[in-house]
């Protein structure tokens, strides 16, 4: 096949073309269309992206309250007053962050985990940020944590997973309400949608016995 025996002029240009296969989605045949878009471009819009992913591989920070992806120890969203401190939404990554953050209906702070329990892919609670989330909770600050994970057969092993954890703490433990379909992951949900279940969440434990 011609995608996989690829007979490179360069070993400069298979290097580039190597590098960008590795990204999730993109094979040999769309990195080379990529690499060679990149040569016809101007240098020094080639160097900005390339000063661009070095910066974000050397100066990227996780925010030390929430987990999240920041450009400083604390992230804009905590660091704001005028959010509710004693609410917390529990979700994957920072996309999960952006879409809650696009409906403009939630004002409380979050939790990233980092992931969800997979035991198919290695991934179990201690991958996660869960004991720093079991900590928050713990410090008696506070009132309320909201699952929003995916609906997926991982993010309700996940969700069950916290709340056992948290069970017999005094906070109150919800989950967004169904109106994103089960195997839809969060970030592709509209925004009207995922907005009206986060006002519509409801106890975690009533969605145990739906």
């Amino acid at each position: 096949m011609y995608f996989c025996c690829m007979n490179f002029s360069s070993k400069i240009l298979e290097t580039a073309v190597n590098e960008i296969a590795h990204l999730p989605g993109i094979g040999k045949r769309t990195a080379l269309r990529l690499v060679l878009h990149l040569l016809k471009q101007p240098k020094e819009r080639t160097k900005q992206l390339s000063n661009a992913l070095i910066k974000l591989v050397d100066e990227i920070k996780y925010c030390k309250n929430c987990h999240n992806l920041s450009d400083i120890d604390v992230c804009q969203i905590c660091a704001s007053p005028n959010r509710n401190e004693s609410i917390i939404c529990v979700v994957e990554d920072v996309r999960d962050v952006m879409a809650i953050e696009n409906t403009t209906q939630y004002k409380g702070l979050y939790h990233v985990l980092g992931g969800k329990i997979s035991p198919m892919e290695g991934i179990g609670p201690h991958n996660l940020t869960i004991k720093s989330l079991v900590e928050k909770v713990n410090s008696g600050l506070i009132s309320e944590v909201i699952f929003a994970l995916s609906s997926t057969i991982e993010g309700d092993t996940t969700n069950f997973y916290i709340f056992k954890q948290l069970q017999h703490s005094q906070v109150k433990i919800s989950t967004i309400a169904r109106g994103i379909s089960v195997g839809n992951e969060l970030e592709y949900t509209d925004e009207i949608t995922l907005g009206r279940s986060i006002l519509n969440r409801i106890p975690f434990e009533t969605s145990l016995k739906s």
